[in-house]
């Protein structure tokens, strides 16, 4: 029989962390006692997961702006759940925590204001097998004079704006018919995934990384300074050589476990600090990390997806809480956190993943801490997961020691009443 492992997290925690021979071995171990507010917290700071664990499996790569890695995730997923228990994320992105979750046999809830969240993590738990994506990519009809309704010449050959134009035409008529399918739902997150792109796997021209799309403005002064014009992308092929990357190493355990989490997942795009599709007292572990002030502007990001979803960006950037003030960013994960200590488990969890921003001088940990407190939570330590710098992080132009977010920091929360 399945068992909790909370016990045994603590014990993992301080054993790694203040064992002399861990120290002495990487040299960076460290615990910190730190008053915040008044209340005493644990500081365990070392490398938790990623180097240390086994590679992510390639389903999780979809990619979307400011997401962590999947080890993440698991790392509370193993010692804090058992199979059928209930993980959720309300910020939920291209669902990082739900998929790993589902992969572990667990039941998930995901949130996200932004509708592209569930496009991008839905199709994930049914995954296909490729003879059938590639049946269903040659049933789609092409229109070789298709355009779109915007002007996109700056990133696609006309034959590849041709081939994109009519699979969203597709797309959409097959959604408003009610016929949309899995395999439909699959197809759309692998084209929303290829749809610009640094290299030939992409639909576009060379352009920013997948996961921020540039303006038609900018994309045209790229392809001025680097003498380049779009050339056709096999759209098809290329959502093949795709769905073939992200389904390879998955075992028929993890797809089955994927299919029936898939068959009871809660698929919200709700305010999260008013979710009140979420039973009260159902949730045994959080997993999330919400927006970061004004860091990352999400809608700007994802313009060119919502037009292929036919998704107002308008309306989705009304709807995201952005802020450049801490004290207003607070008030809102005030909120956040009541709504996360009413569906809560008693004895249940939250992992709640923050970094650091403007060049270190904000660590917002420690305004996370009191705002779980005064929900009624209580604060069993930071883990603070140092990493080195990413591929990702270089091409946006952020060094990690300088801004951005230099690390995890993870404030751990647990529901006692």
């Amino acid at each position: 029989m399945a068992e909790y492992n909370a016990k045994k997290l603590g014990q993992y925690l301080e054993n790694f962390c203040l064992d002399p021979s861990n120290a002495e071995e990487d040299g960076k171990t460290q615990i910190q006692d730190v008053d915040i507010q008044g209340t005493k917290v644990i500081k365990y700071i070392n490398e938790f997961w990623t180097s240390k664990q086994r590679q992510a499996l390639p389903i999780h790569e979809v990619s979307y702006r400011a997401c962590f890695k999947p080890q993440l995730p698991r790392f509370f997923i193993n010692f804090l759940t058992v199979e059928g228990d209930t993980v959720y994320d309300p910020f939920s992105g291209r669902g990082t925590t739900v998929v790993e979750a589902g992969l572990l046999g667990r039941k998930v809830i995901a949130n996200d204001i932004n509708p592209l969240s569930e496009i991008l993590c839905y199709p994930r738990f049914f995954v296909p097998e490729l003879k059938e994506v590639e049946e269903r990519l040659g049933e789609i009809p092409i229109d070789i004079e298709a355009r779109a309704d915007i002007d996109i010449s700056m990133f696609y050959h006309p034959d590849t704006e041709a081939e994109i134009v009519s699979l969203k035409d597709y797309l959409l008529e097959r959604k408003q018919a009610g016929m949309e399918d899995p395999l439909d739902k699959w197809i759309r997150m692998v084209a929303t995934n290829r749809l610009t792109g640094h290299s030939k796997g992409f639909f576009s021209v060379y352009t920013l990384p997948p996961n921020q799309a540039t303006s038609p403005e900018r994309q045209i002064k790229i392809n001025e300074r680097r003498g380049q014009t779009p050339e056709y992308r096999n759209t098809h092929k290329l959502i093949l050589k795709k769905t073939k990357s992200l389904i390879k190493k998955i075992t028929e355990r993890q797809r089955e476990n994927l299919y029936n989490a898939g068959k009871t997942a809660v698929f919200l795009t709700e305010d999260a600090r008013e979710t009140l599709k979420i039973p009260s007292d159902s949730v045994k572990l959080t997993v999330t990390s919400p927006p970061f002030l004004d860091i990352v502007q999400y809608s700007q990001d994802n313009w060119l997806r919502c037009w292929f979803n036919s998704i107002d960006v308008d309306e989705v950037s009304k709807k995201i809480s952005m802020t450049g003030s801490v004290e207003k960013w607070s008030q809102i994960m005030q909120k956040v956190f009541d709504e996360l200590f009413r569906i809560t488990k008693k004895d249940g969890w939250v992992a709640f993943e923050v970094g650091e921003v403007r060049r270190g001088s904000i660590r917002l940990d420690e305004y996370i801490v009191p705002l779980g407190l005064r929900a009624g939570f209580n604060c069993e330590g930071i883990l603070i997961n140092l990493q080195e710098f990413t591929k990702t992080s270089n091409i946006w132009g952020i060094d990690n020691n300088i801004s951005g977010t230099n690390t995890n920091r993870i404030v751990l929360f647990k529901k006692q009443v």
